[in-house]
């Protein structure tokens, strides 16, 4: 007897097909992403040799070493540690802030709106080494564009990357500035989504623009906040492009003022061949994204309802 075929209905035909889409992303996602996270967690209790692609087992000892150089004075990962951190408390609010202004200006615009948003989006889709290497340019001590109009202005000029003062805002303010159309973006998409009517409602009762700006514009966009506050932070805790290629042979200077967690996990395992303790690094730097993401959530999330 010949075996019956099994014939499928339109809707299984349709799920098969989903599933083996679905497949082709996780197998994806789970090399590129799931594989490198297990080995991390791997090397980083390891004394892991690059060369043979093993070491031996060392426990805790790579995290012991991070615990002790996180109170040398003088240490790349304190440095690294509280760098970073600094750009996520410079660079968060400063983005959300800007974007936000923006967008309600750009809300506004009925002609050319498609141009503007265009303009403020092409510097997201820049690679990180032509960004960096136009504002290196904009940055020069002496031929830089900024310092020529501050001379033109009579203002002194200033040092900017080569000052550790100046340093990591201006490494910051780059990485605003790029990630700025983004938000933008998300903000306008935002702002379209809240019904005309609260405000003409709110105009009825007698409400004026900052009024309305702060009890149904800005609550309404609790979301839209959430999600741009928590995408931007785990950015600026994963500096590392930027500061790369605007510092003296890539190292985070001057005198480690730029440096970041990630760009140490560089420096450690592929320029001093510490495999294990950079791994330790990348395993910190996973829970402190995470750490960070709960709290987030946590205290900016708020329900409106109207």
């Amino acid at each position: 007897m010949k075996p019956k075929l099994v014939r499928l209905t339109l809707r299984q035909r349709q799920i098969l097909w989903a599933y083996a889409f679905m497949a082709v992303s996780l197998v994806f996602f789970v090399v590129i992403r799931w594989y490198p996270t297990i080995l991390a967690f791997n090397i980083s209790f390891r004394d892991w040799n690059v060369f043979e692609g093993s070491g031996p087992w060392v426990g805790l000892d790579n995290y012991a070493d991070i615990w002790k150089d996180l109170f040398k004075p003088r240490s790349a990962v304190r440095a690294a540690f509280w760098n970073t951190i600094r750009y996520v408390v410079f660079g968060v609010p400063s983005q959300l802030v800007l974007a936000l202004g923006v967008a309600l200006l750009l809300n506004q615009i009925t002609r050319f709106s498609g141009f503007f948003r265009a303009v403020y989006f092409i510097p997201f889709v820049t690679s990180f080494v032509a960004v960096a290497f136009v504002w290196n340019w904009l940055y020069a001590p002496q031929t830089g564009l900024i310092n020529q109009m501050l001379a033109a202005v009579g203002l002194p000029m200033q040092p900017f990357l080569n000052s550790p003062d100046q340093a990591l805002p201006s490494i910051a303010a780059v990485a605003v500035w790029r990630g700025l159309g983004f938000a933008i973006i998300i903000f306008l998409a935002g702002l379209q989504q809240i019904p005309e009517m609260y405000y003409e409602a709110a105009k009825i009762d007698g409400a004026n623009r900052l009024q309305m700006f702060w009890r149904i514009t800005l609550p309404l966009l609790n979301s839209v906040i959430v999600y741009l506050a928590v995408l931007g932070a785990i950015s600026f805790l994963r500096m590392f492009d930027l500061v790369q290629n605007m510092t003296f042979q890539g190292r985070g200077g001057p005198l480690k003022s730029t440096t970041t967690v990630v760009l140490e996990v560089y420096n450690e395992g592929f320029a001093s061949y510490n495999m294990g303790y950079a791994a330790a690094l990348t395993v910190i730097l996973f829970f402190l994204i995470l750490v960070i993401t709960v709290i987030q959530l946590r205290l900016l999330t708020r329900r409106v309802e109207y």
